[in-house]
């Protein structure tokens, strides 16, 4: 899904998950207003990894469980792409939606490589118990991509802890 002519415009890359506030867009979409640049929306799915990619935007991909052996087409869920859409109609700015599977700072580099990007746009995710234990076994995508690959990182702070507070990670 995408709007508007996007040609010869540079990009940035902007990382979604379904849960997180619409802030990381309407940042993204700010950043791309300032810089007269077009989003390049992806969310990925860490449970699949990617065996190829699609013109539109999505990839064929096979799950990480060994015993599904079934091709999956990652699509970009219906509901949440709907969500987004009326977000960024009313912005203006050229947009792409992008389904991918694997890990998401590998991919979201990726992606920004593949674009040629200016960066790449994240959120932080929310404090709590299930956030703090993927970060501990997982890593946050923001530091992978802030040490792993050549695109700046915009991190947009969607939770952030008041002067005092103890911080997610304590």
């Amino acid at each position: 899904m995408s709007v508007n002519d996007d040609s010869g415009r540079p990009r940035l890359v902007v990382g979604v998950v379904r849960e997180q506030p619409d802030d990381v867009v309407r940042e993204a979409i700010r950043f791309a207003e300032m810089l007269g640049a077009s989003l390049e929306i992806a969310t990925v799915d860490p449970t699949s990894y990617t065996t190829g990619h699609n013109p539109d935007g999505s990839v064929a991909a096979f799950s990480i469980d060994p015993d599904s052996a079934e091709l999956i087409t990652e699509e970009f869920n219906p509901d949440f792409a709907a969500h987004l859409g009326t977000i960024l109609e009313s912005a203006g700015v050229p947009w792409k939606l992008h389904a991918l599977a694997g890990d998401p700072a590998h991919e979201l580099a990726r992606l920004a490589h593949e674009m040629d990007a200016l960066a790449i746009v994240v959120g932080t995710r929310k404090p709590g118990l299930r956030t703090t234990a993927h970060e501990f076994f997982n890593g946050s995508v923001a530091v992978h991509l802030a040490h792993r690959q050549h695109h700046p990182v915009i991190v947009v702070p969607l939770h952030p802890a008041a002067q005092g507070e103890r911080l997610p990670w304590e």
